[in-house]
């Protein structure tokens, strides 16, 4: 980063990636790739510490429901291993 109003950004998974997570494993593989993403990139992540991820994960999970509202849809009775990766993913580099 090279200005104090540069942020950082969210951990490198591609959507397609996000979109093939039904379950555990795929969550896993998610997390994987965010690990190997903070470890190539600490300096870029957003969140970097556990501090800062933790908070944005707490702010990811409050949001869920306008997130879902946006995207002209309910939030689901039930949470999937999708939607769980897709918070972790948006916590690495929510502001």
């Amino acid at each position: 980063m090279t200005s104090a109003y540069d942020t950082g950004r969210f951990a490198d998974v591609s959507d397609e990636n996000l979109a093939a997570v039904r379950s555990h494993v795929d969550a896993a593989r998610i997390v994987e790739q965010m690990l190997a993403d903070l470890r190539a990139h600490p300096d870029q992540w957003e969140n970097s510490t556990l501090e800062r991820f933790l908070d944005a994960l707490a702010a990811s999970l409050d949001a869920v429901e306008p997130l879902h509202t946006n995207r002209g849809g309910p939030v689901a009775s039930q949470p999937t291993w999708r939607l769980l990766a897709e918070l972790l993913v948006k916590a690495s580099g929510y502001e």
